[in-house]
């Protein structure tokens, strides 16, 4: 049974929020830290993924569509997302095949917590919506295929924190490290025996100097001024996926 475990979603290649996020007391130790998805597709995906694996098996990873994508990508199968595409191109072999072999889900015992199911959008797919207003209907398509032992589902994908009850069972999104909506800072969750949805604060202008300086992504600086700043609020993220969750 793990006692207290951290949870983060969506980092997105971005290495400044990552280690603010690994500074945290509570972070450094954790029994566990959970990466729910997203993890290296951003301005700076080798020095991300080579910090995470320095934490050897301290971390537990989970794909994401984000890694889906930067392998298809280095098979030749382009996203439309140009970061995605310059960041598949960067990757070491070694990196790449970890990401092509990483669980779509985890689930581990957690204090007060009990069984949970770690994934990156849904249990059963890495890019359909949830969001945190969705009806229930859509929660219980979405978790059809749920062992009933599972009473807590921890999803990303959507970059906006959140707890509910979904028909007794509890459904939490972290939010997003490097790419948050709603809000700057780096957002991230710490489970048991209860759950505290946090947020990492960070020299953000210092930050977008480094990414710009350090990435050789052409767009860096464009891509850490919309991103880091936290330019689209969850209004207007909501306004975006809603239509993708079948409302």
């Amino acid at each position: 049974m793990l006692e207290r475990v951290a949870v983060l979603s969506d980092i997105h290649g971005a290495l400044p929020p990552l280690e603010a996020v690994l500074a945290e007391p509570d972070v450094a130790t954790a029994d566990l830290i959970v990466l729910t998805g997203d993890i290296a597709s951003g301005p700076q995906p080798i020095e991300v993924l080579d910090r995470l694996a320095a934490l050897g098996e301290r971390a537990c990873w989970v794909a994401g569509n984000g890694e889906r994508e930067l392998v298809e990508a280095r098979a030749g199968r382009k996203s439309p997302f140009e970061v995605a595409n310059w960041a598949a191109e960067q990757l070491r072999g070694d990196q790449l095949a970890r990401l092509a072999g990483l669980p779509l889900t985890v689930t581990l015992p957690v204090a007060g917590l009990g069984e949970v199911l770690f994934c990156h959008a849904t249990p059963r797919d890495d890019e359909e919506v949830v969001l945190v207003d969705s009806r229930m209907e859509r929660w219980a398509e979405v978790f059809a295929g749920v062992p009933a032992e599972v009473g807590t589902v921890v999803c990303g994908h959507t970059h906006m924190p959140f707890t509910r009850l979904v028909d007794r069972r509890l459904v939490i999104n972290p939010g997003s490290v490097g790419m948050p909506y709603g809000g700057a800072g780096a957002w991230w969750a710490l489970l048991g025996p209860g759950v505290q949805l946090r947020r990492t604060g960070y020299e953000v202008d210092a930050a977008c100097a480094r990414v710009a300086a350090e990435s050789g992504f052409p767009d860096a600086a464009e891509w850490a001024d919309e991103y880091l700043r936290s330019r689209h609020s969850d209004a207007d993220a909501l306004a975006v996926f809603g239509p993708r969750d079948g409302r």
